[in-house]
């Protein structure tokens, strides 16, 4: 298939290509752009009636900004750094001023509704993009143009990690530094080829009407670029490191040479904790009828599947089925504050009577859950085993092994906190093993009656539904979630997410960590709603109030997606190298019978559901937008290698994407990119002998890479499947994704260089 991308592109366009392959000349060529400046001796022109923008280095000139429509203009002054105008019918200023070494373009609009106004017009040969890590294109590339064809728009804000774009014009290349893309959508158009249009939106509940550019010329570089960036970032005091960030918290260093590990240890009650020739005498108590009541009034799925399961069960059908509905039932039940009343459990133990007389209405959540589990292992006796083992061999015995095998550190990330609480001994283990540990945690939905099954979108405060949910401009309210519930305003729950976090932490879990769903991935509101107009700068601040909140606990915090808004206030990140691919494919998401359905949220057993461990093939025509390294470009890891943590997201472990396991362990060396895994018992053990293995490596590459900054990247092959990174000025790794030999390196391998030692990479079994 590269084969037949590349050939595409030689037809579509020599030039094209010859203008990719003068870019790789200049990768090889040119390391010292490590300590890039933008091109300082420039001049600008600009024709206020098209908004065409051009500037000139060198006697080179290029265009800025393509030419819109004529406009009425007013108010037209100019000197000889400056020019400004107005457009009076769409009550918009422009002022234009060559600084020292950028252009500064501030638009300002007059009115006070909303309005959208377009500009700039991208025009080039190629692009250099933040869309996740990073992009490479040409604009008559095939598979790119196709792509957009049917995602014609992206939020900025959501699609790109960082706040800028880059033009590669033939001579040079031209970078558009955002103040903000919160309110920016890119608008593609892709016939004949691809430009892009940036779409500003003046909301009316942002009294900030100012939309601010700052346009650097650099050298065709991605690493220039990105460097120009970071320059900026520290300029305006907006970057910080994990050196700085591990000052205030050291826990963060036990990040360094960690993979990050979804453990799956859905259930404290296991298959192995019951003693099921025992449990048929058990089945008459009045145990199983509360559970059935409970599961009745409170499970959106109600009582009947358990109440046939647990019938058959007594009729001796024992099978596999219905042993995984009753243990479902049973660890469900485990969650319920009201599961206790003395009719059920007449004869009870030292610990459970112990919760009775403290008062069942002053335990905490994680006492509650061990108040429950003891109640149960009363009724079954035994049944079951010792309360003290349940959950032993899908979560302590885990990290015990991965302790033995190597793994010195490690971050463990699990589904959520019950999963934590009601086994509050694993999570001890993790802490005297030196691994990070934290649940998943969510703020973006609220569910006016939602089941135990999805506690995040609980919330003790009731008004929260109704006053405290975000608004479309229409008046309507914004769906949460998948459709379910409404989307939270975070600027009026702050009081409640602390609630929630002091709470779960109030029985003395250890959790070290908290990974932190939506916030760093761009999906944000303005809200309309008449009493909390909140524009979208307000919502991202609030956001960061309670990863701040997290963070001043001492608590190693973590978000989905990574873009820089958030990237001060978070030490790791999931999905910034591989985000969600194509969600609004259905042969995906919902197409069952389609080899390329990505699985299931739930699972029957208590193991990682299939959407996180089916092995799926993708699209042909998604491999260049998502994982091809051909198109690839490390412009997160140039910025900011040396301050956030980056892996993928947690739909796309390293061992999801058929065919591209080897590949991506590849990249993930030449990136610095933790492999990210999902793991139970079944999984660990079928491959926990390429993980070790891959750890011996991995844990010393990474802790001295994460010393210093990405700095440089380099293509070696007019082909693009040789690419080299540097970190430092001593360590490399150069990566073959190729099938040919390159220089002595393997095909489908990769070289780590470090202080004049060489260290392979094989990937050839992984496939």
């Amino acid at each position: 298939m590269r084969k037949i991308i590349i050939f595409t592109l030689l037809l579509l366009s020599s030039m094209a290509i010859a203008g990719c392959e003068k870019h790789t000349e200049k990768m090889k060529s040119n390391p010292q752009l490590v300590n890039e400046n933008s091109y300082k001796n420039f001049t600008f022109d600009a024709k206020p009636e098209t908004f065409e923008v051009n500037v000139e280095y060198d006697g080179k000139k290029e265009r800025v900004s393509e030419p819109q429509s004529p406009r009425k203009v007013t108010n037209i002054l100019k000197t000889n750094k400056q020019m400004s105008w107005d457009y009076p019918n769409e009550k918009l200023s422009v002022v234009l001023e060559q600084k020292k070494d950028y252009l500064d373009v501030k638009l300002h609009s007059n009115i006070k509704s909303t309005s959208d106004f377009t500009w700039p017009i991208i025009h080039a040969d190629h692009y250099t993009m933040p869309i996740a890590e990073g992009k490479y294109f040409s604009s008559q590339d095939k598979a790119f143009r196709d792509f957009y064809k049917d995602e014609p728009e992206l939020e900025m804000a959501e699609s790109f990690s960082m706040r800028f774009l880059a033009a590669n014009k033939i001579k040079y290349a031209i970078s558009y530094i955002q103040d903000t893309n919160v309110d920016d959508t890119l608008e593609i158009d892709s016939s004949p080829d691809i430009s892009f249009e940036v779409k500003h939106r003046f909301s009316s509940v942002n009294k900030i009407k100012t939309n601010h550019y700052r346009i650097y010329l650099t050298d065709n570089n991605p690493v220039a670029i990105a460097k120009n960036y970071r320059k900026t970032l520290i300029a305006d005091g907006k970057y910080k490191t994990l050196v700085e960030k591990a000052k205030q918290n050291p826990e963060i260093k036990k990040l360094y040479g960690a993979p990050h590990i979804y453990l799956w240890n859905s259930r404290i009650l296991t298959e192995d904790d019951i003693n099921w020739s025992k449990l048929k005498d058990k089945l008459n108590l009045p145990l199983f009828t509360k559970v059935a009541s409970l599961l009745q009034t409170n499970s959106e799925d109600g009582s009947t599947e358990y109440q046939k399961a647990l019938s058959n069960l007594k009729a001796g059908e024992g099978y596999n089925y219905e042993k995984n509905v009753l243990l479902t039932a049973l660890n469900t039940s485990i969650q319920y504050p009201e599961l206790y009343d003395i009719k059920t459990f007449s004869h009870i133990d030292k610990t459970a009577k112990r919760y009775i007389k403290k008062g069942i209405g002053k335990l905490n959540e994680q006492e509650i859950y061990d108040f429950n589990k003891h109640l149960i292992a009363s009724e079954l006796e035994n049944a079951a085993q010792p309360v003290k083992t349940w959950g032993k061999k899908n979560a302590t015995s885990i990290i015990q092994d991965m302790k033995q095998s190597g793994i010195n550190h490690a971050w463990i990330g699990l589904p959520n906190w019950v999963n934590g609480l009601w086994n509050p001994q694993f999570v001890k283990s993790a802490n005297k093993f030196g691994y990070l540990i934290g649940p998943y945690d969510s703020y973006q939905s609220i569910q006016q009656n939602a089941s135990i099954d999805w506690n995040t979108a609980s919330f003790p405060n009731r008004s929260l539904y109704e006053k405290a949910t975000v608004e479309n401009e229409n008046g309507e309210k914004v769906k949460g979630f998948l459709s379910r519930g409404r989307k939270l305003n975070p600027t009026l729950i702050q009081s409640d997410v602390e609630q929630r976090v002091n709470g779960i932490l109030s029985g003395g879990i250890p959790f070290n960590s908290w990974f932190m769903d939506v916030d760093a991935a761009g999906e944000i509101y303005n809200d309309y709603a008449k009493n909390h107009l909140t524009t979208k700068a307000e919502d991202v601040d609030a956001r960061m109030k309670r990863l701040d909140f997290l963070d001043n606990k001492k608590l190693v915090v973590g978000s989905e997606g990574g873009n820089d808004y958030a990237a001060e206030y978070i030490a790791f990140a999931h999905g910034i190298e591989t985000p969600v691919i194509k969600w609004s494919d259905p042969d995906m998401r919902k197409n069952r019978e389609s080899r390329y359905f990505i699985g299931s949220y739930a699972s029957m057993d208590g193991s990682i559901p299939t959407r996180y461990s089916k092995p799926v093939p993708i699209k042909e025509e998604y491999k260049p937008i998502y994982t091809d390294p051909i198109y690839s470009v490390p412009l997160y890891k140039l910025v900011y290698n040396d301050s956030v943590i980056t892996s993928h997201h947690w739909e796309w472990d390293s061992y999801k994407i058929k065919g591209q396991t080897g590949e991506r362990r590849l990249k993930e060396y030449l990136y610095n990119t933790p492999p990210l895994l999902h793991l139970d018992t079944q999984t660990w053990n079928k491959r926990k002998r390429d993980i070790a293995q891959n750890m011996k490596t991995w844990q010393p590459f990474q802790q001295a890479a994460l010393k210093q900054q990405m700095t440089n990247f380099e293509v070696l092959t007019a082909d693009r499947l040789v690419q080299k990174t540097t970190f430092g000025k001593n360590l490399s790794v150069t990566a073959n994704f190729g099938s040919k030999k390159y220089k002595g390196i393997q095909p489908h391998s990769a070289v780590i260089s470090h202080k004049g030692k060489e260290t392979v990479i094989k990937t050839g079994e992984l496939d």
